[in-house]
C-alpha cells in the first residue's frame, strides 16, 4: 500500500471508533466536520431521523473572507452556529470524523462555539 492509501485507511478506522461513541440525537445533534485540502464542511445532523438539520463550508454561495484556510474554517463555524440557532439547536455533539482536533478542525469548533453552540 502506498502512503495516501494508508492514511486513509487509519482515518476509517480512528472515524469508526468515534462514531462508537457518538450519536447525535434530536435535542443533542452531531456536529460533524470534513475536510479536504481546499475546502472545509460542517453539517448538524439528527442521527435518529438521519436528517441534516443545518449546514456551512467554505463553497456556499457568497462565502468570503480575508486570511487563511484556519480563518476560513473559523468562519465557518461560526455561520454554521447561526444557521444552527436559526434551527433552534444550542447544543450539539462534535463529530472530528477522524482528523486530529487541531488546525482547521479546532478553527472551526472556536468558531462554532463563539457563535454560540454548546459542546
Amino acid at each position: 500500500m502506498n502512503r495516501m492509501t494508508i492514511k486513509r485507511v487509519r482515518r476509517s478506522r480512528r472515524k469508526q471508533g468515534i462514531r462508537k461513541e457518538i450519536f447525535g440525537m434530536p435535542e443533542r445533534p452531531r456536529l460533524s466536520v470534513f475536510r479536504s485540502l481546499n475546502h472545509v464542511y460542517a453539517q448538524v445532523i439528527d442521527d435518529l431521523t438521519g436528517k441534516t438539520l443545518a449546514s456551512a463550508s467554505t463553497r456556499d454561495k457568497g462565502f468570503k473572507t480575508d486570511g487563511g484556510k484556519t480563518a476560513e474554517a473559523t468562519a465557518v463555524g461560526k455561520a454554521l452556529a447561526s444557521r444552527a440557532k436559526e434551527k433552534g439547536v444550542s447544543k450539539v455533539v462534535f463529530d472530528r470524523n477522524g482528523y486530529l482536533f487541531h488546525g482547521r478542525i479546532k478553527a472551526l469548533a472556536d468558531g462554532a462555539r463563539e457563535g454560540g453552540l454548546q459542546f
